[in-house]
């Protein structure tokens, strides 16, 4: 069965462009020119990719994020935005989305991060219930990081992450007191071969404070080094 990847954006031009070129690489597209059918069309269709445009009429992009997360939907969301102010592309990233691209794109930077996408939805088994000691856990303070079952539990009791966030703690917690740069974070949790925004690693920090730490202003866990990067305190 093909990948599919869910496109909304009013421009059908873009719309099209897209199609043919996610199809031309063996997946499935389904499409939506506005918010509204594109949020039914998440819900609905079971996508395992979301190409979302910010600017869309009925509901915009970001509210769109908004809703799927509210909702516990964690489908990779990648916004498509022909904004250039760094606030729009931080706010998309606070609301859940895993990536922007900026118009105008290059296709083959497009297909490459819906695969890297769909490959790292893929590897995500299902959270289960607090699970029992062996091997594939990593404990660190009070947490257990369960890799057989891509969960964190604190205290007993699982937090609610997104794929990214399990992925951002697990990675710090295997190398602890390890200080480690934005762009080796960057590489090794986004999987991208370049090194783009660095602020995407800044927000998916600070979303995984505000779910794991007692009080995210002065953290526990995660710890920053200024000017370096961030480390798991040991």
């Amino acid at each position: 069965m093909n990948n599919k990847v869910l496109i909304v954006d009013d421009e059908r031009a873009i719309v099209d462009i897209l199609k043919y070129n996610l199809e031309k690489n063996g997946m499935t597209a389904v499409c939506a020119y506005d918010g509204g059918e594109g949020l039914c069309l998440a819900r609905e269709s079971d996508p395992d990719v979301i190409l979302l445009d910010v600017m869309l009429p009925v509901m915009d992009g970001f509210e769109v994020c908004r809703t799927l997360r509210a909702e516990g939907n964690n489908v990779p969301i990648i916004m498509i935005t022909a904004r250039e102010e760094e606030t729009d592309k931080v706010f998309g990233l606070e609301l859940g989305a895993d990536d922007y691209i900026t118009k105008p794109f290059s296709m083959r930077e497009v297909v490459a991060r819906v695969r890297t996408n769909m490959r790292r939805a893929a590897s995500m088994a299902p959270q289960q219930s607090a699970p029992e000691a062996g091997d594939d856990q990593l404990r660190a303070k009070d947490l257990i990081i369960d890799r057989s079952r891509h969960a964190v539990f604190k205290n007993g009791r699982e937090i609610e992450l997104t794929q990214r966030e399990y992925e951002l703690i697990r990675y710090l917690a295997e190398n602890p007191g390890k200080v480690i740069s934005r762009e080796e974070l960057m590489s090794s949790v986004w999987q991208y071969d370049y090194f783009g925004d660095l602020r995407a690693v800044d927000v998916a920090i600070r979303r995984l404070r505000e779910k794991l730490e007692p009080n995210p202003s002065e953290p526990v866990y995660v710890m920053t080094k200024r000017g370096v990067g961030y480390y798991f305190a040991d």
